[in-house]
Order: C-alpha cells, then sequence, then structure tokens
C-alpha cells in the first residue's frame, strides 16, 4: 500500500491518535522506569537496599514476568473488542498502580516477584486497548508514520522513566516504585479527553446481534481459530527470535555495562577528565554521583533518545520500503549491534553499538506490529494485536530465564571474583561467606589495586563478551527466517 509523504502523513493524523500516544508515553514512562533499573536492583547488595541475587534467580522472575505479560493479552486483545477499550485501559491502570506499590511495600525477592507479576498483568490488559485504538484512528496509507510516531511516543516515555528511576535509586530504591506509580495514575486524566474510535459501530453491532438471539462464540475458540490461519502462526513463531535478542539489550546489558563497560572516555571526551559538577548535566546524563562515569541506564537511553528524536524520519523511509524488506534490514542491524558490544570495553564503542541497535529497531519492531494490524479482520484488531504478544512471550521467557543464565556463566564479574579469590587463598566456605554481589570489592580489597585494573585482569581472562556474539547469531537467524516468510507468503496468495 503506497504511503504518504513525511509531512502528508503527519498532518492525517487524528485527534484521538495524539491521545492514545500521550496514554502510551506515561505508561512507558513509569514501565521503563522500572525496567530499566531492574536487572541492577536485582544485582545490587542488600547492603545497598538491592535484592542481593545472582543473574540466574534474576531470570526466574525475567521469565515468568514475560510469560505473564505476553499471554495474558491472547485473551485480553479479545475482551477489548468486546466491552470497549476505555474499560480495558481504566482497568489496567488501577491494576498498574497496585503492582509499583507492592514493589515499594516489599523490597524482598518475593515481594519484587510478586510485584512484577501484577505490574505484568496491568500491563498485557494496557496493550490491546491502546494499539486498537491506533489500529481503528489511522488508514493504511498513513498506517507507517502512524505506527512509527507512536513508536517514538513509547520512548519519550522509555528516554525520561531512566531519568527519574536514575535519580530516585540515588537516595532509595523503593522511591523508584512510588515515583512510578505516581506517574502512571496520570492516565486517568488523559482517559477523560479519550474517545473510543468505533465505539457506536461496537455497540450497534452487539445490540443487532443481541436482538437476534445471537450467542457469542468463546473468546479461546475465537481465538484458536484465528491463529490456526496458515499465514498467522508462522509469521508469530519465526519473530520470536527478533524478541530474544531484543530483550538481552534491556535485561543483560545493564548488567554488562555495570561490570565491564568503562564510561570514563565517554565523560574526558565530553566534559574532560575530571568530569562535571553540573547537577543538570548528571541528571539527564545520568552520571554517578562524583560525575565521572555514566551508569548504565544512561548509556540504555542512548536507545530511546535516537528514537525519540528521530523515529518519524526512519518511519517514512521504511515506508518506502516493502515491509518484510524493514524487518529484514532492521533485524540484521539489530545482530550487528549485538556483535559489536561484545568486541569492546570502550565506552564509546558501547554507544555505538546501543545507536546501530536503535536504527535496527526503528525498522523492524514498529513494522511487525502495523503488519499484522492490516492483515486483521476489521472486527478483530485488538485481538491480533493481542497475538501479536506471543512472540515476544516466546522470545522474552526465553532470554528472561536463558540470558541471565548465561550471562553468570559467560560473563558474571562475581562469578570471576569468587573464583580468583578462592585462586588467591581464600577457602571455599570464606568465599561463600561473602554477600551476594560484594565479591569484586573483596577482591579489589585483597589485591589492592584500583578497580579499574582488576576489572581489566579479569576481562582479559574470561572474555566476557562472547555472550552477545551468541545474540548476534540469534538475530541473523531470526532475519532468514523473516525472509522467508515474505517469499513464502507471496506463494500462498497466488
Amino acid at each position: 500500500m503506497p504511503q504518504l509523504g513525511l509531512i502528508a502523513g503527519i498532518a492525517s493524523l487524528s485527534y484521538v491518535f495524539w491521545v492514545v500516544g500521550g496514554m502510551e508515553m506515561i505508561e512507558r514512562l513509569a514501565y521503563y522506569g522500572v525496567k530499566a533499573v531492574a536487572t541492577l536492583y536485582a544485582k545490587d547488595p542488600v547492603s545497598k537496599g538491592g535484592l542481593g541475587v545472582s543473574m540466574d534467580d534474576f531470570g526466574t522472575i525475567l521469565a515468568t514476568w514475560a510469560m505473564v505479560q505476553c499471554l495474558i493479552p491472547v485473551v485480553t486483545g479479545g475482551l477489548s473488542d468486546r466491552y470497549g477499550y476505555k474499560q480495558t485501559i481504566a482497568v489496567s491502570t488501577v491494576v498498574k498502580i497496585c503492582g509499583y506499590l507492592v514493589m515499594a511495600a516489599f523490597p524482598t525477592y518475593y515481594g519484587f516477584f510478586a510485584g512484577a507479576m501484577v505490574l505484568a498483568a496491568g500491563t498485557a490488559v494496557f496493550k490491546p486497548g491502546i494499539q486498537g485504538t491506533l489500529v481503528k484512528a489511522t488508514r493504511r496509507e498513513n498506517s507507517s508514520m502512524a505506527w512509527g510516531i507512536f513508536y517514538q511516543t513509547v520512548n519519550i516515555g522509555g528516554f525520561l522513566g531512566p531519568l527519574v528511576a536514575g535519580y530516585m535509586r540515588k537516595m532509595e530504591w523503593q522511591y523508584v516504585f512510588l515515583a512510578c506509580a505516581g506517574i502512571i495514575s496520570l492516565n486517568f486524566l488523559m482517559l477523560f479527553v479519550y474517545t473510543e474510535p468505533g465505539k457506536a459501530e461496537r455497540l450497534a453491532k452487539a445490540s443487532a446481534e443481541a436482538a437476534a438471539g445471537h450467542v457469542q462464540k468463546s473468546l479461546v475458540s475465537e481465538s484458536i481459530a484465528e491463529l490456526r490461519k496458515p499465514h498467522v502462526w508462522p509469521y508469530l513463531l519465526i519473530f520470536a527470535g527478533f524478541w530474544f535478542m531484543f530483550n538481552s539489550l534491556f535485561d543483560v546489558l545493564p548488567a554488562y555495562i555495570e561490570d565491564w563497560v568503562d564510561t570514563r572516555d565517554i565523560v574526558t571526551t565530553l566534559f574532560g577528565g575530571h568530569g562535571t559538577d553540573n547537577a543538570l548535566v548528571k541528571f539527564f546524563v545520568v552520571m554517578n554521583k562524583d560525575g565521572t562515569e555514566i551508569l548504565p541506564e544512561g548509556m540504555l537511553n542512548i536507545n530511546a533518545l535516537g528514537i525519540m528524536l528521530t523515529c518519524f524520519l526512519f518511519a517514512w523511509l521504511s515506508g518506502q520500503l516493502r515491509a518484510i524488506h524493514s524487518m529484514v534490514l532492521g533485524t540484521l542491524l539489530a545482530a550487528l549491534a549485538m556483535f559489536l558490544s561484545g568486541l569492546s570495553t570502550l565506552g564509546w564503542v558501547s554507544v555505538g553499538a546501543i545507536a546501530i541497535f536503535s536504527v535496527g529497531e526503528m525498522m523492524s519492531s514498529p513494522k511487525f506490529s502495523e503488519y499484522i494490524g492490516n492483515f486483521a479482520p476489521s472486527d478483530k484488531k485488538a485481538m491480533y494485536l493481542g497475538f501479536s504478544q506471543i512472540p515476544l512471550a516466546i522470545g522474552w521467557t526465553l532470554e528472561g530465564k536463558i540470558g541471565p543464565r548465561m550471562y553468570d556463566i559467560l560473563s558474571s564479574k562475581e562469578n570471576f571474583s569468587r573464583a580468583l579469590l578462592q585462586e588467591k587463598g581464600l577457602s571455599a566456605d570464606d568465599v561463600k561467606a561473602i554477600p551476594q554481589g560484594e565479591a569484586f570489592q573483596h577482591l579489589v580489597e585483597l589485591l589492592k589495586l584500583p578497580a579499574h585494573e582488576v576489572t581489566a585482569m579479569l576481562y582479559a581472562a574470561h572474555n566476557p563478551g562472547s555472550i552477545w556474539y551468541i545474540m548476534a547469531s540469534v538475530g541473523v537467524v531470526s532475519a532468514i527466517g523473516i525472509a522467508w516468510y515474505g517469499r513464502w507468503v507471496k506463494t500462498l496468495a497466488k
């Protein structure tokens, strides 16, 4: 379908599109306020207010979080189509507030686990209503621009969330969760100006069916019938690999940056050898208290910042390509970024990798939702967008458990430090008695060397960047699968 030009595409977007874009931005601001620092919260020792757990244990939370958040929309998408988008968005907001409050009230492994499950359920209810509204508020000729700008609003929230979290966690971890609960509550204000598109038609159809004695089909059987269609389920399965690779950026890369990436070269380039004392700069760049290093959430924010500023341009560019070609190109760029992440500990190399990943994400991720939204039947838009969570469920669930476990084996500075402590003469019992998250500091004290030198020693001995070569391989295989689907679906249509 030919797409409108850049300016015409933006001008064609309706009032309700901008309202749901604002709601998504608020929801993502709160969500990524937690998601961007969840790995760091889990790794932080109890003495510093964190959970003090291994990456493998944290992976259990991530895998369960993924299943709950991504599988529920398979059903709630149909609920949104049947009972109304506004109602499900309102319910989801209440549930999400409860999730953040549980995290704040119970600062333990199981408390965070419970809060994550409640938050996941709320997010699962929220998504289909928002995305269903977007599809009904746009046309085929402006859908690329609509999904691109919508993705841009997602990343405005994704950019601001880590800024808030990075500031709050310097005071106390619980403030992160309380701030996010307050932020998501702002969506109640947005609901006052929200108008559901197609509501009159939905109510008229329901009334006519009731008058005719029509019995509605079970949502489960209706969903299964749609999923069995030959062009639907292969598409969903193939994209699972993309989401496996994608989620490692948020679940594993923060730990990798914290353990191995030296951001002092970035600070020296931008602010000089002594860093900066400017509080505003430290807030927006997300730096440590001394202004000498950039925190992991600040590095990851390059992703959201780049998308926030440029996604409408890449939406226009991807609109000039066939959807499959755009998704293949984007997936290959993301795979390249994964490979580069493992090549060096230099901060600027990590910046380049994250920037390349962001371009790949803009070329592929919005296109995936646009593609499935366009081939969905007109009365099942939210249902199909609920289906779009299935590959995310598969990919994120597998990555949520496998990624952190691989990190513990291939890349964990904590585990490498414990092994070297034993080599240097500490007994196994003495090493075991060291609280989780504090082994590296004990090693630094034992060796009487600067922390950066000890890090370089461990990196040279273990090559922890190899984890990213595995992630890149998953991306390449996914790109091949997407290209195959494009060819196969053409033959299916003949």
